[in-house]
Parts: C-alpha cells; sequence; structure tokens
C-alpha cells in the first residue's frame, strides 16, 4: 500500500485556504442524517464534538473517565501557542511555523505544520469567546510568555493551569450540545475494538466500565482522540489511565503506526523518589522563563549536598555551573525540551546530579525574586535596598504566575521552592509519535481519523512546549470540521448503520474472546507486576539515550515478557461488571506489542534527531546528528500480526520552504 499524504498543490501559505475553497460540502439538512463517534473528550476531541454537533452531526462522543472534564488535558500548565505578534517582537505565521519544524529537528510535515500556524491566532479569539481566563496585562490586553526553542513571546497562559481552563471551555461548548441532544455523551466506556464494514470505519466496540457491559456503536465516520502512549514507560507524567488501546486497535485492523519512537522525554519533572510511585509530576515548562537550572561545579560539592552536608544556599554563585546557559548562551535556559533534557542527563551521569539518587539538578528562583522585587520597589517608589522588602515583592510576583505550581512542588517534596531551588529531572511525558494521517488527518482506513497527540502529523521528532494545547484544539475547532466534512459527502443518502452485520458480531465476539481469557487465566503476578517490568526495559534501553545493542535487546526481552504476560497475568474478578484490573490487562496488553515496535523503530533509524538520541549518531558536542539523506522521511509501520513482523512504508519529507542545517541553540 502506498502513502499518499493529500497535501494540496500550491505556496504552502495558500495551501489550506484553496483546499477549503474547493472541498465537498455536506448541507445542514444533510448533517442531521450522518453520525460521527468520537472517542476521547479532551482538548482534541472534546474540541471536534462540540464543534461538529454544532455544525449539525449527530456526535456519539466516548471517555473511559466519568467526565469529560477529567481528560488529561487538564493536567496542561504552561500555555497555548499562537502567532498573534502581541508582543511586538517579530512573531508571524512564518515565524511559528519555522520553530516549529525547527524545533521538530525537521521530521514534520510542512503543509500540516504552516496550517497549524495558521489557524493558531483563532483559537485564542475562540477561546476567549468562551470565557477562558487567560492571564492579561496591566492595560487590559492579553499577556504572553515565552518558551522553549524560540525568540519570541507567544505563549498565552492562565497561570499553571492553561489546560485546565481550555479544557473547561470546550467542556462547556460540548455540555450546550449534550443539553441539545446532539451530542450522545458515553462516559466510563472503553473502545476496544473499531468495526469496518466494506472498507470503511463504521463503528466501534466499546465496553461499559461500570456494568461490564459489551455495546456496538455505529456512525458514518470514526473519530479517535485518545492522545499519547507515554505510559509504555509506566512511569511518566501522564495520568494512570492514559492510554493507547484506541489508537493500538485502529492500528491493528489496517491504520499505519507513525514515528512511535519519538518520544519527548520533558525536563522539568520532580525526580522519582522510589519504587513505590505509579506516575511522575510534571513542573510547567514556563518555569524556564524565570528559573535558572544549575548544579554545583565541583564534584565534592555535589557529592556533599547527595549526603546532607551542603544545601543549595551553601554555594556561592561561582561555586554553581548554570550548564544551559553555558552552553547554548542564544538561548539560555529555553532551550528545547530534548536539548534541555539530554543536558540534564550529561550532568547527573557525570556524578553533579544533587538529590539522594543523584538524578537531579536544581532549578532556581532566587534570581528572579530579587529581578521583580527591585522593579515593583521602583514601581511602587520604596527603597529598592531593603532587601527582605525586595524579597516580599519579588515572592509576590513570583507567586501571581506560578502560585499553583510552587504550591504543588511544595506538598509533594516538603520544600519551600520560594526559599530553596527546586529539583528537577527528566521525565516521560509526550509522544511525537502516532497513527498516521493524511492532510485531512484520516487515517489508512478510509472514514477513521485521528487528531491531537494521538496522530503524529504536527510535531516531527520533538514538540516545543505549548503547542500540544494548540494541536488539539487547531484539529478539534478548525482542521477536523472541514476535512471530514469532504469525506462525508458522498454518505448522505447512506441512512443508519445497522449494528447487527457479521462485521459488529465478529468484533464483538473477538472482544470478549480476550476479555475471556483474561478471567480465566489463573496466572501468579498482577497487571502492574508486568507493566513496571515493561517500563524499566523501555526507560534504561529506550529511553533519553539509545544504542543498537541496547535496543536489540529491548526488543527480545519484550516479546518474552509479552509471552509471560499472557501465561502468568492474574486478573482477578468478573468481566460482567466494575473490574479495574481487567482494564487495566486490555491495556499493558497493547503497551506490550506497542513498546516493542517502538523499540523496532528506533533501531531502525540510524541517525539522532529530537526527542530520538543515538549514542552512535552524536556531534563532537553531543548533540543530534541527523542523516537527512537516509531518514528525511516519515516511518509508517503496517501491522502483519505481531510487531516484529510490521511492515515499514517511508513517506518522504520535502522542504521547500525552510533550509535543512543541522540544529543549533547556541
Amino acid at each position: 500500500m502506498s502513502l499518499d499524504s493529500k497535501i494540496p498543490a500550491g505556496p504552502i501559505a495558500d495551501k489550506w485556504t484553496d483546499y477549503k475553497n474547493h472541498i465537498n460540502l455536506v448541507n445542514p439538512a444533510n448533517k442531521r442524517n450522518i453520525d460521527v463517534i468520537v472517542v476521547g473528550t479532551g482538548l482534541a476531541g472534546g474540541s471536534a464534538a462540540a464543534t461538529l454537533a454544532e455544525l449539525g452531526y449527530n456526535v456519539k462522543a466516548f471517555c473511559f473517565q466519568d467526565s469529560p472534564r477529567r481528560a488529561h488535558s487538564i493536567a496542561a500548565q504552561g500555555g497555548i501557542n499562537a502567532a498573534k505578534n502581541y508582543q511586538g517582537d517579530g512573531d508571524s505565521t512564518f515565524r511559528l511555523f519555522y520553530d516549529t519544524v525547527k524545533g521538530g529537528d525537521y521530521r514534520a510535515r510542512e503543509a500540516n505544520v504552516h496550517r497549524l500556524a495558521e489557524v493558531s491566532a483563532n483559537i485564542i479569539d475562540q477561546c476567549v469567546a468562551q470565557g477562558v481566563p487567560l492571564a492579561r496585562e496591566y492595560g487590559g490586553l492579553l499577556d504572553n510568555r515565552s518558551f522553549g526553542g524560540t525568540l519570541v513571546s507567544r505563549t498565552f497562559y492562565a497561570a499553571g493551569q492553561t489546560g485546565q481552563q481550555l479544557l473547561l471551555g470546550a467542556y462547556s461548548a460540548m455540555n450546550r450540545q449534550i443539553g441539545r441532544g446532539k451530542i450522545k455523551m458515553h462516559n466510563r466506556h472503553e473502545m476496544l475494538d473499531i468495526v469496518i464494514v466494506n472498507g470503511k470505519a463504521r463503528g466501534i466496540i466499546a465496553r461499559n466500565l461500570v456494568t461490564g457491559a459489551i455495546e456496538r456503536h455505529s456512525a458514518h465516520a470514526v473519530v479517535i482522540a485518545s492522545g499519547g502512549y507515554g505510559n509504555v514507560f509506566f512511569l511518566s507524567t501522564n495520568a494512570m489511565g492514559s492510554n493507547a488501546t484506541a489508537a493500538w486497535k485502529i492500528h491493528k485492523k489496517g491504520a499505519f503506526f507513525a514515528n512511535p519512537c519519538y518520544t519527548q522525554i520533558h525536563p522539568t519533572c520532580i525526580p522519582v523518589s522510589g519504587d513505590h510511585q505509579s506516575k511522575l509530576t510534571l513542573m510547567s515548562e514556563s518555569l524556564r522563563n524565570d528559573g535558572r537550572i544549575w548544579v554545583p561545579k565541583s564534584l565534592e560539592d555535589a557529592q556533599a549536598i547527595r549526603e546532607g552536608r551542603k544545601k543549595a544556599a551553601d554555594l556561592k554563585e561561582e561555586e554553581r555551573d548554570y550548564y544551559l546557559e553555558r552552553r547554548y548562551p542564544s538561548f539560555g535556559n529555553l532551550v528545547p525540551r530534548d536539548v534541555a533534557s539530554r543536558a540534564a542527563k550529561e550532568r547527573c551521569d557525570a556524578g553533579f546530579g544533587v538529590n539522594k539518587t543523584g538524578e537531579a539538578v536544581y532549578l532556581d528562583f532566587a534570581a528572579a525574586i530579587q529581578r521583580y522585587g527591585k522593579e515593583q520597589a521602583l514601581i511602587q517608589h520604596l527603597d529598592v535596598n531593603d532587601a527582605e522588602l525586595v524579597k516580599k515583592l519579588g515572592k509576590e510576583v513570583i507567586k501571581n504566575k506560578y502560585g499553583n505550581l510552587f504550591q504543588m512542588y511544595y506538598k509533594i517534596v516538603d520544600e519551600n521552592p520560594y526559599e530553596t531551588p527546586m529539583m528537577i529531572y527528566p521525565a516521560v511525558h509526550y509522544t511525537m509519535g502516532g497513527t498516521w494521517v493524511d492532510y485531512n488527518l484520516m487515517t489508512t482506513i478510509p472514514g477513521c481519523f485521528s487528531i491531537g497527540e494521538s496522530n503524529f502529523s504536527d510535531h516531527g521528532a520533538n514538540r516545543l512546549g505549548a503547542s500540544a494545547l494548540m494541536q488539539g484544539l487547531a484539529d478539534g475547532y478548525f482542521v477536523l470540521p472541514y476535512t471530514i466534512g469532504d469525506y462525508l459527502a458522498p454518505d448522505i443518502k447512506t441512512g443508519k448503520i445497522p449494528t447487527d452485520t457479521p462485521e459488529f458480531e465478529e468484533a464483538e465476539n473477538n472482544v470478549r474472546e480476550q476479555l475471556n481469557k483474561f478471567i480465566n487465566n489463573n496466572g501468579t503476578h498482577s497487571v502492574d507486576y508486568f507493566h513496571k517490568k515493561l517500563g524499566k526495559i523501555m526507560w534504561n534501553k529506550v529511553g533519553m539515550a539509545r544504542n543498537a545493542q541496547g535496543l536489540t535487546e529491548a526488543i527480545s526481552e519484550i516479546a518474552a515478557l509479552r509471552e509471560e504476560f499472557y501465561k502468568d497475568v492474574r486478573v482477578p474478578g468478573t468481566m460482567d461488571g466494575f473490574n479495574q484490573e481487567l482494564e487495566k490487562a486490555m491495556r499493558v496488553a497493547d503497551f506490550l506489542e506497542l513498546g516493542e515496535l517502538f523499540a523496532k523503530d528506533a533501531l531502525h533509524r540510524n541517525e539522532s534527531c529530537g526527542g530520538h538520541f543515538r549514542e552512535e549518531y552524536q556531534t563532537e558536542e553531543g548533540e543530534a546528528l541527523r542523516d537527512d539523506e537516509n531518514f528525511a522521511y516519515v516511518a509508517a509501520w503496517e501491522y502483519k500480526g505481531k510487531p516484529s513482523d510490521a511492515v515499514l512504508h517511508k513517506e518522504p519529507l520535502v522542504f521547500d520552504n525552510v533550509k535543512l542545517v543541522q540544529r543549533s541553540y547556541k
């Protein structure tokens, strides 16, 4: 099967406009006769469901949480990018496009990224109209702050809870359509298979997680908006319920899976404290605006801090290594996430880590508190030489900008970050890979679309901070409503899709068979036992730094672990009711396949780019070394029974609008 990205012809700045001018439309009366299933109700799924229902389609929305408000989008903290140039610092649609392509280490599809940059400004207007309380400057205009990988301020934010506020906006829009009867909401339901009729996606099989009932749901198109697969590592910043099942099920039915090895390690997370943890906590990248990252210059001081003989405050300025500022003077602490993460790992591997495990660096706000405090003292005509007053005023500014993040850190670590530097270390956060989609956001299964983090299309090998929220809302509010209409136009006379067909029966029977196998397995180990073992293989051999030997070992170890899982997992309870262990078993079964494909993808890509760092391919300075001649393509994998047999398809990446250069942030 050949890949057709369906990118429109013409100049990149005109592609999206020309496309919209010539696509097929469904008139309002006909939209009432068409059903659309949306799986996942985070920012991408929630905004898509609300918009499609507003347009007149009948939407069936599914989430495994008890409410769309529980979607993991709520955990996004720092902000959302948009090229509005409110700061007058030189931003533009092209610059956002360029920063995103460069930030992704030239492994993203240009046409999709430019479209994302184009519609970004509309997102902000939409959210303000919904009442989202984005931060404002003194004069009332919306405020912006900087994020990693850019030289402009384009990130709109709502303190440290931007994702929550944006999700509430989408949730409110959904609720209006639920009240009108245009969205039929299925909370506490999990999609366990897709149903294909005559080559087209025509429905799903879902399990009611409260009653255990297996249900058939039909539609004229299916939209997957189920997020990423970071929990394949077990420990990640994702919610424990986040999973890859919906995306993996469509992969096994014919949707190609693209670039699984492109996974983002976020540099600003609370370090691991022990084996008791089930997840990690993200500290927003926005903190790098004002926090300075450092480790001790001497190994003796680092060891003394780890052993409790010294504290951060005991080290003078000249005894500290602000290593990002030293290595990357142009961008400093605001280098992209992959660069900052590898730099932290390198310092800790060299013995300069500052917590008991040796895997932490400092994020220090002392200088920012002083700077803001003096500024406020001048504004208020107070004594700038009063050290206590300056400190007090500075803390108030920091509290207004990052207060909830500081409070969260204090509750988890039991240290006051206003007085002592935070400790941070990289952790798995976001997945740039996902189901392959064309320009229309449709997978290789006709009628099955994938939006938000569940697809691969916009971020290349590394996502710039504050771009996840931008992509999710762009896909849901402004892209999918156009592209899905073009696909659905021929379906206006199809009528309701029946569920009493052989295709639905076969899919339901397959789901029941797998559920029954787990319930009757009578093994000796819990689901988490296997998930943790998978996570350690992934982190140790497929994590921040990878090499051919480790990846080869990981592939065989995951295959063996998967075999052991099916033989020896124990799932208590029954399938005819609420059973969280059964839920987890189905999800971990998918992770055990995805993890092997992940390692296989990383092994085949003999280069380093963005979040994919192969130790064999780096510059003398330890930076990622791309191979544009041999690997400037999207790796799209076709399922053939098991991950080891997956077939690689290549979508060449054409760069007509940016110059391919080795990425530098110095």
